[in-house]
């Protein structure tokens, strides 16, 4: 017997996609307004700092979109559905990130080594600078309050956070090229926003990597998910226990259970049967579990499937 709960909450609320949606929008602009100041103004920081915001942008773009895709039902070709699409979306994400830093990062050293004819143009670079830090202060207030109970908002503010430093960074370099003509600064900016960025690039591609490899999500222990559901009256074992995700959030659970044949005789089965995905529910937050009830003394070919 499946069970096939939705995962709720977060994201999928309208409210709370409404404000992603409006921070998402400010992040977008102010993006395109850093990009265009880097071309202008010949900076590698407001470079960096348009690409930490494209990380974000894209983050919740295939948040907001993994969430239409995820709302279509399963059929027959794809059993599990289309969560998966937001795996898929932050490799993706994580691969351009990922290059870009590299990137910033190299010709940041170079500049450092070589300074050459580098001539960047403060000024600009300080306004643009100064545009991002109101948006991203704007966006942090507008998610100020859901992020108090939501993860997924939660997740949005903390990135809006980070780039609010990035601007800072960017002005403070501004500020002294503007003051004392030293451009190095632009290039020493850069570099530590490639260094706040680059970890968690690397990170979110550990992270899609251990879900598509189909490997336990971190923080649950089978061991203690089997020896939890062995207490439970007229289970004798647990075994060929499989968990993994389909996304982050939507872990699978699926065993077999030796049963006491008195339980089966006593027609308690579909009891049982509810207790444990209950238990996985509340104690792991596993909402889609399979079990396999099993009498025990039977082989698995005269296994009765629940």
């Amino acid at each position: 017997m499946h069970d096939h709960a939705p995962v709720s909450g977060g994201i999928r609320d309208a409210g709370h996609r409404r404000l992603l949606t409006v921070s998402l929008s400010l992040t977008v602009v102010v993006m395109i307004v850093q990009v265009v100041g880097a071309i202008l103004s010949g900076s590698l920081a407001l470079l960096a700092d348009a690409a930490h915001m494209f990380t974000d942008a894209s983050a919740l773009v295939i948040a907001l979109i993994a969430t239409a895709v995820a709302a279509r039902p399963a059929d027959d070709r794809r059993t599990f559905g289309y969560q998966r699409a937001e795996v898929f979306g932050a490799l993706i994400n994580a691969v351009i990130l990922s290059v870009l830093m590299v990137v910033v990062a190299i010709q940041g050293v170079q500049r450092l080594m070589d300074p050459g004819e580098v001539d960047v143009a403060g000024p600009l670079m300080l306004v643009v600078a100064v545009v991002g830090m109101v948006a991203n202060a704007i966006s942090m207030w507008l998610l100020s309050r859901a992020q108090r109970t939501s993860i997924n908002v939660r997740g949005a503010y903390l990135e809006v956070m980070g780039d609010l430093i990035g601007s800072v960074l960017v002005i403070v370099a501004a500020i002294v090229i503007v003051t004392t003509g030293w451009m190095p600064a632009d290039a020493i900016a850069s570099l530590l926003i490639a260094v706040m960025i680059l970890p968690r690039a690397i990170s979110l591609l550990r992270e899609v990597f251990s879900v598509l490899a189909e490997s336990a999500p971190k923080g649950m222990s089978v061991t203690e998910i089997r020896d939890h559901l062995k207490r439970y009256q007229g289970v004798v074992d647990v075994h060929d226990v499989h968990v993994w995700q389909l996304t982050r959030g939507a872990p699978v659970f699926t065993a077999h259970v030796t049963v006491d044949s008195a339980l089966f005789a006593a027609g308690r089965s579909a009891e049982l049967l509810a207790e444990l995905q209950n238990c996985l529910a509340e104690h792991f937050d596993v909402e889609h579990s399979t079990f396999q009830l099993e009498p025990a003394g039977h082989d698995d070919c005269e296994a009765t499937h629940a």
